[in-house]
């Protein structure tokens, strides 16, 4: 489980085809790099790469390597990555960690992309295209996570999305540097799709 506040920028250092998918490898920013113990990364760990939740298999040289297999790589934009891209990192919530965003489950529901960006003076509102099955899940003021950055829907279409991005969010997250036409990785709150699932069986019920 994640929260949707992105923890540091990592730099793609190797990209790697396996027969079974792709493997990645990341340098995360120092202070990701830091701590000791329960508090460093450890093997095993799970770690949000533009919001798809990975396994850290390998640990070298202050670098992060990861595989994700083909579903992942059909649900999201990591088969895009390439050596020099940025990525938002985040580690899974600790038990006793704040929640500040929302709950992220890592789990990329598919792929949007950048359709629209309108500059407020520092402030930036964003529009998304997604599919209708996504925008569905939606409401105003309701949370989505956007490359894993936890984000609260403005405005909501058939097929698209806004938000309004501050700009300490425009500094420290891949969005500052999107361009429209971008893929994006979209996941929306998990409390929308049981709403959804509970209402489709009221719904065949009659």
């Amino acid at each position: 489980m994640f929260t949707g506040l992105i923890e540091g920028l990592g730099r793609v250092v190797a990209v790697k085809t396996e027969e079974a998918g792709l493997r990645v490898v990341i340098a995360p920013p120092a202070p990701m790099l830091g701590g000791s113990g329960t508090d460093r990364c450890q093997l095993g760990d799970s770690v949000a790469i533009n919001g798809c939740c990975l396994t850290v298999i390998e640990i070298k040289h202050d670098c992060w390597a990861f595989q994700a297999g083909t579903e992942t790589l059909s649900k999201t934009n990591l088969g895009r990555l390439a050596v020099g891209h940025s990525v938002n990192l985040e580690r899974s919530l600790p038990v006793n960690g704040r929640l500040g965003g929302h709950f992220v489950q890592g789990h990329v529901d598919g792929i949007g992309q950048v359709d629209v960006i309108d500059r407020e003076g520092e402030w930036v509102a964003m529009w998304f295209r997604v599919p209708e099955a996504l925008a569905r899940l939606m409401v105003p003021k309701g949370s989505v996570a956007v490359d894993g950055i936890s984000l609260t829907v403005v405005n909501v279409e058939a097929d698209r999305f806004s938000v309004a991005l501050i700009p300490h969010t425009l500094s420290v997250t891949t969005l500052g540097s999107r361009a429209v036409g971008d893929p994006v990785n979209i996941e929306t709150d998990i409390l929308g799709k049981y709403v959804q699932k509970l209402m489709a069986g009221k719904t065949a019920e009659g």
